[in-house]
């Protein structure tokens, strides 16, 4: 194994977090900052000539090669587990960017309760009414501890939006039960596409609140504070599963990687595989990893960040034996632990007597509501909530084509080809995001039966959804299709609930837990500032870390917190490296 000249910094990962992280440090200081990603290069201009649906979206060209490497998944002990051999469920990138390349940009803030999550609900209902297995908790920081660096995250990404809680006034037109917040959004909402006009005039008629929805995707040209310029949103439709060819979606090769090329101290290492972060007691050595060729390579660093997709950077210190792995049985160990995944549901399909123009879109080009996040859950069988929404994407002739009706009995031959020709462009959804909180049965660890192409054991699930989470989404079906009917639809097709978790149907990638933060090394992985609490040069990035799963996406918080822990380190533990918490 060949070992390389040392590094100041090792960034495992180069996502929106890793690269955040490589910005602020190689900005900030003049340590030598390494990123090493598994995938390739990406770059706007590569998206100019070549936005292929069936490449992109179908094929799924971004996406981390399923056959080098997946995931196992079973829903209890008591069940074999079988490898995913077909992407279905969630998307994970590769190459420069990640999944940060292909997100569709809806930009949350959490709420502030999401952060004290298990005392908000004890505190109201008493600890009797948390659902059996449960494991929610606390954060160790609090929405205000977060909020300034909500907004330096929201100014990088040029967020597109309108603020319902400006310094403690609510403001009509925005989310008023967001947290509040110092100022407005960097950029104003986007344009409001035909159907969620619908949506917003509907759901007020109905006594809720609509907001638009919190775009990464700027609405006007917007130049951020590092000086890097974005075009305006042109609503062409190709967001999720694409990458911007305009640039007007904040990724991170457009948004981070114009600052970092321009840094002598930085460098960028494609086609690397990190295998082990190397340890030695409590101080991390390096990380190991094979190169393009297959060669292993040694890299040793004095600080290491972690900062893969949540399903890696569980894997990765499994694979590494830092940390002792969770045991459900016994409740002892952490790294695995409070796999969630946020709750996404198709909550109504819509059908219209009229066209709806939905080739024209967005990824977070739509209007929510914040109502279902509030409920008062006293008299309900469920204690957890969500947002209702509907974001016009932009229907794509291939993946959106032969959506039909209820009445539609057939499902071939004329009559139906007929029926999807003529509903094509009358079609719409309300979709929900919803809460997913942890369970003591629901964790990862390595699997002992399957392995990638290079030998390491695959990172195993253990997931299945429970009654609250069952009777959650049905209880939001029905105001769904009641939204729906306002709206205008000629036909209604609700959704038929949640019973397994599945691996086919594509709920999000928004997958978190597995090195989960806290206040106390004996249940948590790292410390309020992302760090290790066993190795303190070692910090883990990114939604691995959060204990539970909120309604909002996740990646503006990951943001955030890297952006807090980036000041940890510059302006205290450089001075006096060791644990910061």
């Amino acid at each position: 194994m060949k070992t390389l000249p040392p590094v100041d910094v090792a960034i495992v990962g180069g996502g929106w977090t890793g690269l955040t992280m490589a910005k602020e440090l190689a900005t900030r200081t003049g340590l030598k900052i390494l990123v090493l990603e598994r995938g390739g290069p990406h770059k706007t201009r590569d998206y100019l000539d070549n936005m292929d649906e069936l490449d992109y979206a179908i094929r799924l060209r971004t996406m981390q090669p399923i056959r080098d490497e997946t995931v196992t998944l079973r829903h209890s002990v008591r069940n074999r587990a079988l490898p995913i051999r077909q992407y279905g469920s969630f998307l994970p990138g590769t190459g420069v960017g990640g999944s940060g390349e292909h997100w569709s940009g809806i930009s949350y803030r959490y709420y502030p309760h999401d952060f004290q999550r298990v005392s908000h609900l004890v505190d109201k209902y008493g600890r009797a009414r948390l659902p059996e297995n449960c494991a929610v908790r606390d954060w160790p920081i609090s929405y205000d501890d977060l909020e300034p660096y909500y907004e330096r995250a929201e100014r990088l990404m040029g967020i597109s939006g309108k603020a319902g809680n400006l310094r403690g006034t609510k403001v009509e037109g925005g989310n008023i039960f967001e947290g509040r917040r110092q100022s407005e959004y960097p950029t104003p909402p986007m344009k409001m596409p035909y159907l969620a006009a619908l949506f917003r005039d509907a759901t007020h008629s109905l006594g809720y609140h609509p907001f638009p929805l919190p775009a990464a995707t700027t609405s006007v040209p917007y130049t951020n504070p590092d000086g890097v310029p974005r075009a305006g949103c042109a609503y062409c439709g190709y967001c999720e599963r694409f990458g911007c060819m305009i640039g007007a979606k904040a990724q991170p090769t457009n948004t981070l990687m114009p600052v970092l090329t321009r840094r002598n101290n930085f460098e960028m290492r494609t086609g690397a595989w990190v295998r082990r972060i190397v340890a030695e007691g409590a101080h991390v050595r390096g990380v190991r990893y094979a190169d393009s060729r297959g060669n292993e390579v040694f890299q040793p660093a004095d600080l290491v960040f972690l900062a893969s997709w949540t399903l890696n950077n569980t894997r990765l210190l499994l694979l590494s034996g830092i940390g002792a792995p969770y045991d459900p049985e016994t409740g002892k160990g952490v790294v695995g632990s409070h796999l969630t995944h946020q709750v996404s549901v198709p909550a109504a399909t819509l059908f219209f007597d009229k066209p709806q123009n939905a080739f024209m879109g967005a990824g977070s080009a739509g209007i929510a509501i914040g109502d279902f996040d509030f409920l008062d859950h006293t008299d309900l069988d469920f204690v957890s909530g969500g947002a209702l929404y509907t974001v016009c994407y932009g229907t794509r002739p291939i993946a959106n084509f032969g959506v039909v009706p209820p009445s539609v009995r057939t499902r071939w031959g004329a009559e139906w080809k007929k029926a999807a020709l003529h509903n094509y462009d009358r079609t719409g959804l309300v979709r929900f995001y919803g809460e997913h909180l942890a369970y003591r049965d629901n964790y990862m660890d390595l699997d002992p039966v399957y392995k990638d192409r290079l030998g390491d054991p695959l990172l195993r699930l253990t997931l299945d959804w429970k009654d609250n989470e069952r009777n959650m989404v049905r209880f939001i079906t029905n105001r769904a299709v009641q939204v729906g009917q306002v709206m205008g639809a000629v036909e209604i097709q609700p959704f038929q609930g949640l019973k397994r978790y599945q691996a086919t149907r594509y709920q999000g990638t928004h997958i978190q837990g597995g090195t989960i933060i806290g206040a106390k090394q004996t249940d948590s992985v790292v410390n309020m500032y992302l760090q290790h609490w066993q190795a303190p040069n070692l910090f883990v990035l990114g939604a691995s870390a959060f204990p539970q799963n909120p309604s909002s996406n996740p990646t503006l918080t990951a943001v955030a917190l890297t952006i807090r822990a980036a000041d940890a380190v510059i302006q205290r533990y450089l001075k006096h490296p060791g644990a910061l918490a």
